[in-house]
């Protein structure tokens, strides 16, 4: 799947596969040309874990399911975020600076997941809005700033387009132990 390059804050280089799957395949838009330059490209659409949908459309407006930091199909880490002096020694743990990188896999990944709803990601007018999850020790309160890894990278690949409300949520648990979820609503003409 993808990957923030090191070009993008807070990201770590990775590989890409230009092109994999349906999501990357046919005419590349201007918003996934503004991805390559960052050295991202959108992966295959993540297969459901449960009874659901990636993606619906009402209206005008796409929703995304939840969509989780999957990088080549997997989940690079597991756990929750912590800054490192809360939490106990024996439970996995994420840092901010890694659950950021990994809350901007999970918008490329939710791009995806529109693209596969309306074809053409230059048809997004607005990312009219991004809720980001969590899974924090009880005491790490800094969400806002591991959800700005998925809105930072809205603002890059999308412009004004990508400026949206946004809530940033504290969770004891996430879907496969992944350290953050990303879901948005986007507005398409």
């Amino acid at each position: 799947m993808s990957t923030p390059a090191s070009s993008a804050p807070g990201a770590a280089t990775a590989s890409v596969t230009p092109g994999h799957g349906t999501a990357g395949a046919g005419a590349t838009s201007a918003v996934e040309q503004r991805l390559a330059e960052l050295g991202l490209t959108l992966p295959e659409v993540a297969a459901p874990v449960a009874a659901y949908v990636p993606a619906v459309i009402s209206g005008n407006h796409v929703y995304t399911s939840g969509q989780l930091p999957f990088i080549g199909g997997s989940l690079e880490a597991t756990g929750k975020v912590s800054s490192g002096t809360e939490g106990a020694s024996d439970e996995a743990t994420v840092s901010p600076e890694d659950a950021k990188r990994y809350a901007a896999v999970c918008a490329v990944n939710a791009l995806a997941a529109v693209k596969s709803a309306i074809g053409d990601l230059d048809r997004i007018t607005r990312i009219v809005k991004v809720v980001g999850f969590v899974a924090s020790d009880p005491s790490f309160t800094g969400q806002p700033g591991v959800i700005n890894g998925a809105s930072e990278l809205l603002g890059q690949v999308l412009g004004d387009a990508g400026q949206h409300a946004r809530s940033a949520v504290g969770v004891a648990v996430l879907p496969l132990d992944s350290p953050v979820e990303v879901e948005l609503i986007a507005e398409f003409a």
